[in-house]
């Protein structure tokens, strides 16, 4: 989000790979075959190098955006996709061919001019039927798009935008479980003026489920700035991140009900330098990868800290390949990956 942003070093590395800030809307390609290296890992635990192998270290696959979130990994077309939530655009990049505009306007489609702030699309996901979801911070909306993943286009259907008759904060990260229940945070961080906004019509930063018969329902409305969200593997506890400042940072994790509702909520991890926690992922085998300060947290199903892929950048989110082979991360205006063991 804007509060994580800070500004990034252009870094060089190996052959004469460099990049630097490009103006709004631009981006600035490395290399199809070779990219810069940037970051380190910490490990803290041996059990990290059976995550990642020693030696690896992030790699810079492009850069010159405004604010990258979002990576969502298509399998059927060996594509990632991600957000650019300042320029209303997703991108996609693929090995062969690096990075081309995938869709724009993605998260604003209003006609009315000078809408500023973080006003694009941020979580991105797959449904049942393979069809892109969006979390659309301009719209204030969970929608889908109306078009084959193969050949994206702007026209978009309303999943959710109202809680008891009141407009949405800005939806920011969502999952499915296996029922086809869509769960989703909402903190006003897409709206202008953010928690001030003149324009919010609800006065909590929620977490809410929509079912498969359409009902909106609160799953929790205390958490200070409900971020990343993800389920375990056996989808019987979700994981929320809260992304507020100094102590407000923290994982949540809740034990699911049989109704889709969830218990009262621990601290599953807090990061010792404090702040705040982004996006997340968690493997199929329970490994939870959670952005946060400065970079992405390794842990364990129990909540142990087994290292940090650490990027050098402010941190959004990450997405995993379909074979689990890399990591990708969307770190303030890059996108990057490390390879996985």
């Amino acid at each position: 989000m804007n509060q994580l942003r800070f500004l990034s070093l252009c870094i060089a590395a190996g052959v004469l790979l460099t990049t630097c800030r490009q103006k709004s809307g631009e981006t600035a390609v490395l290399s199809d075959t070779s990219y810069a290296k940037t970051g380190s890992v910490e490990r803290l635990s041996p059990e990290m190098d059976d995550i990642i192998p020693p030696g690896e270290v992030p790699e810079i696959l492009a850069g010159g955006f405004e604010w990258t979130e979002g990576p969502l990994w298509l399998p059927d077309q060996d594509v990632l996709i991600f957000s650019d939530i300042p320029n209303n655009a997703v991108y996609q990049w693929t090995e062969r061919d690096s990075i081309k505009l995938y869709l724009k306007p993605a998260g604003f489609t209003d006609t009315v001019a000078g809408r500023e702030g973080e006003q694009g699309s941020n979580g991105l996901l797959l449904d049942a039927a393979g069809r892109l979801v969006l979390c659309q911070h301009g719209d204030r909306r969970m929608a889908r798009m109306e078009g084959p993943l193969d050949a994206p286009k702007p026209q978009f259907t309303t999943l959710t935008d109202r809680y008891n008759g009141k407009r949405l904060n800005s939806p920011n990260d969502a999952v499915f479980n296996s029922n086809g229940d869509l769960y989703f945070t909402d903190p006003p961080y897409g709206l202008e003026k953010g928690f001030d906004d003149p324009g919010r019509e609800i006065d909590f930063t929620g977490v809410f489920r929509l079912s498969t018969e359409e009902k909106l329902t609160l799953v929790t409305g205390i958490l200070s700035a409900p971020n990343g969200i993800a389920f375990t593997p056996d989808e019987k506890k979700l994981y929320i991140a809260n992304s507020g400042e100094a102590d407000q940072g923290y994982l949540m994790v809740y034990n699911v009900n049989s109704d889709g509702s969830v218990g009262e909520g621990t601290v599953f991890f807090r990061a010792p330098s404090g702040g705040g926690f982004d996006g997340m992922k968690v493997r199929k085998d329970g490994i939870v990868f959670a952005t946060g300060p400065g970079g992405v947290y390794v842990l364990s199903s129990a909540g142990e800290h087994l290292g940090t892929i650490l990027t050098g950048q402010a941190t959004s989110n990450c997405a995993l390949d379909e074979s689990n082979s890399y990591l990708y991360i969307t770190a303030d205006d890059y996108l990057m990956r490390i390879r996985l063991k």
